[in-house]
């Protein structure tokens, strides 16, 4: 009786791991299409929130193969997947503060129209990414990263529309520029989350075959 409830739940395990694949197969492909059409029209536009937001894409793409490519490997494995994955976090966080260093010394003022438009279109790219994978945002340290970059290209989504709105009030390039910072923030922060989650994932892999080395 007990040797076929494992069997079964070994069964639900490996259905919604499959499951979980196929989903990370649409997310890397809504994102490498977004990641093109953002990089274009940022670079068209002189917004730096767009931009951001393309180079954002374009690391959660490598999020999602990196999380296709770890899948079903060890605790420790996944950790440090997901430790690379902060590490490209904080690097884009930290460029995209550059970049905005940069416009706001330059003062160029991006097109406000571009930014609404492609900002939609985000958005609901976004949207239903974060849908089909709400249900895995509880996992482990991989899991939890995929989910909170997907969230965060939400949150950064309506900070893009938002700003739209305020460079088409204001006509200047401030709000484009505070957008962009708190976008950067948010990745610091999130990667500041899962270096931590998957530090104590890779203590408790460590002391696990420690104690199956000593037995």
């Amino acid at each position: 009786m007990s040797g076929a409830c494992c069997h079964h739940c070994d069964d639900a395990a490996s259905l919604r791991q499959s499951r979980y694949r196929r989903l990370l197969w649409a997310a890397l492909a809504i994102n490498v299409a977004m990641f093109a059409v953002e990089i274009v029209s940022g670079l068209r536009s002189g917004s730096v929130s767009l931009l951001a937001d393309s180079v954002d894409f374009l690391g959660d793409a490598a999020n999602y193969g990196i999380s296709l490519l770890v899948l079903g490997l060890s605790l420790t494995a996944r950790a440090r997947a997901s430790r690379l994955k902060a590490v490209s976090m904080i690097v884009f966080g930290a460029w995209v503060l550059g970049v905005a260093g940069w416009h706001l010394h330059t003062g160029r003022v991006p097109g406000a129209p571009t930014m609404g438009a492609v900002g939609t279109a985000a958005l609901l790219a976004n949207g239903v990414v974060a849908a089909l994978l709400l249900s895995y945002r509880d996992g482990d340290s991989n899991m939890r990263s995929v989910w909170l970059c997907t969230r965060n290209d939400v949150l950064g989504n309506v900070a893009v529309l938002l700003a739209a709105l305020g460079v088409f009030g204001t006509r200047s390039a401030w709000p484009d520029l505070v957008v962009a910072a708190i976008m950067a923030s948010l990745a610091l922060t999130s990667a500041a989350h899962i270096l931590r989650q998957s530090g104590a994932e890779l203590r408790e892999g460590t002391g696990g075959q420690q104690i199956a080395a000593r037995s």
